[in-house]
């Protein structure tokens, strides 16, 4: 089934759209202690470390929003511990807004977890079918080397030559809005938490 017709790309393409609903609720009804702001805010840091080395090796790709797609087979970097790095990369970082906003804790955070991993996991299946297809034989040693979420401890080597570097600035400009919201929601969060124990 051609990812037009089929749900999977429909998650693909509105992918960097359906956090919004879960972050206008977590702003709405957040309710952070000092404690929740550290914790969480250091759970999002993580999960940007994760998602920022990987699209500095991807690159701009990563912001696809058309049909599934990739030009390159990337077995380097974070994808040598996790087949997707950046999907894991933002679940850490929806679970640490949670953790910060404490918003109808813990349910909300359980509830977009729950969420992002179905969403992910289905994109994914659909993401596997494409580089199957597209790099036959080397993906389908490389998947059933490399776990899909949960790393593996030592790195994945192959003997072909690596085809993207690592980019710092390549990586800066893609994560470019990633940051920025990011940024804007734990500004928000601790405005919040000021205004609700400033006295009076």
């Amino acid at each position: 089934m051609s990812s037009s017709g089929d749900i999977r790309g429909w998650m693909f393409r509105y992918r960097s759209y359906t956090p919004l609903p879960f972050l206008l609720v977590m702003v709405i009804f957040a309710h952070p202690t000092l404690h929740s702001l550290i914790i969480g805010f250091c759970i999002v840091v993580l999960g940007e470390m994760v998602r920022f080395w990987g699209v500095s090796i991807a690159g701009a790709e990563t912001r696809t929003t058309g049909a599934v797609g990739g030009t390159y087979l990337i077995t380097t970097g974070p994808f040598a511990f996790v087949r997707n790095p950046l999907y894991l990369g933002n679940l850490f970082m929806y679970a640490g807004v949670g953790v910060m906003s404490m918003a109808l804790f813990p349910w909300l955070l359980i509830a977009a977890i729950v969420w992002f991993y179905i969403q992910y996991a289905l994109i994914i299946s659909r993401e596997e079918e494409y580089l199957s297809g597209q790099f036959g034989a080397a993906y389908d040693e490389y998947r059933k080397h490399v776990p899909r979420f949960l790393p593996r401890l030592s790195p994945y080597r192959t003997t072909t030559p690596a085809v993207k570097r690592l980019n710092v600035s390549e990586g800066l400009a893609s994560e470019k809005r990633t940051l920025q919201a990011m940024t804007l929601v734990t500004f928000i969060l601790i405005g919040i938490y000021v205004v609700r124990v400033s006295p009076g």
